[in-house]
């Protein structure tokens, strides 16, 4: 189990200058150290402190998708720091127009101190942080949500106090945000249930990696196609939207296959008392989730957003 501690100069040393494209790429202990470092940050900006580690810095921050929390955590964040971002539509970038992602990677470089990208492949972005001198950061790609899930451990912490004995259930499709938080949760030793309908599984080569790392830190990992039995005694209940970006031509078969995977008053009287509920926005009230329950008092979904200012923060202070 990998505890909360004092933050370690060591680790901090080690990131800087590195890439984030995935949890997988980092320790547990490093994992926890974001996590420290943005409960830190956000201390100190409640408290009026100022911080300013990024004076001089400039991040260039690259939109292939559209986007409310990543953007303006990214950027909000940057000022806060002392730093400027730049925000670049890729189709308004000569990327757009078929320049090629060496290239691109090679320019940005002599240009901003580090790239976040929301991306439609992750491949893209692997191979943007291959031929790039600066560190990338992944804001979401198809495979892959990093920053979300450091957000979402922080959530959990302030309102739990710790990660021991805690279960989390995810419950819905087995996406990029669902991949990324199963990886975060095995980093600090939480239980794990994943529940997706049949065929909405998620990736078994990232799973079987967060299985390992769980076991290393002596929590449960499990999968299952019963929302039921993931929510039993959950301290957590995490769900996403049913169709995403780019995948709006299925919506009606996924409106089929999900119809038992809704966070609905019922399925939520499993879980403890004192549950949260927890979703990375945006949300469809009555289609993966109730009103009732979004709305609802076990509900820390704009908690949760806020937080991706303070990770983000985080993220950006101990790369740049």
């Amino acid at each position: 189990m990998v505890q909360l501690n004092l933050l370690d100069n060591d680790i901090e040393a080690d990131l800087k200058g590195r890439d984030l494209l995935s949890l997988l790429d980092f320790t547990s202990e490093e994992v926890v150290f974001f996590i420290q470092k943005a409960v830190e940050m956000k201390k100190a900006k409640e408290e009026g402190k100022e911080n300013l580690p990024l004076v001089g810095k400039t991040l260039g921050m690259i939109f292939e998708k559209n986007s409310t929390r990543t953007r303006i955590s990214f950027e909000v964040g940057m000022i806060h720091l002392g730093g400027h971002a730049i925000y670049m539509n890729a189709k308004e970038l000569q990327l757009g127009r078929g320049e090629s992602i060496h290239d691109t990677a090679k320019v940005l470089s002599e240009f901003v101190d580090g790239v976040m990208i929301r991306a439609n492949s992750h491949e893209d972005v692997k191979e943007l942080a291959k031929y790039s001198s600066i560190p990338i950061i992944n804001g979401l790609t198809d495979v892959y949500h990093p920053c979300q899930a450091l957000a979402d451990l922080l959530t959990i912490f302030e309102v739990k106090g710790t990660f021991e004995g805690k279960k989390l259930a995810y419950v819905g499709d087995g996406n990029n945000v669902a991949h990324s938080l199963v990886v975060a949760a095995a980093h600090v030793g939480m239980d794990v249930v994943v529940a997706t309908p049949k065929g909405y599984e998620c990736d078994d080569a990232i799973i079987q990696k967060a299985k390992k790392i769980a076991e290393q830190n002596g929590s449960l990992f499990e999968l299952t196609n019963d929302p039921i039995k993931a929510v039993t005694d959950a301290d957590a209940i995490y769900t996403d939207v049913w169709t995403s970006m780019g995948q709006e031509e299925e919506t009606v078969q996924r409106l089929k296959d999900f119809k038992d995977f809704q966070i609905n008053d019922a399925l939520v009287a499993n879980a403890k008392d004192d549950y949260m509920f927890l979703h990375c926005l945006p949300a469809n009230r009555e289609e993966e989730v109730a009103t009732s329950v979004i709305d609802g008092p076990n509900s820390y979904v704009f908690h949760q957003a806020g937080n991706r200012l303070h990770a983000q923060k985080a993220v950006l202070a101990a790369l740049l």
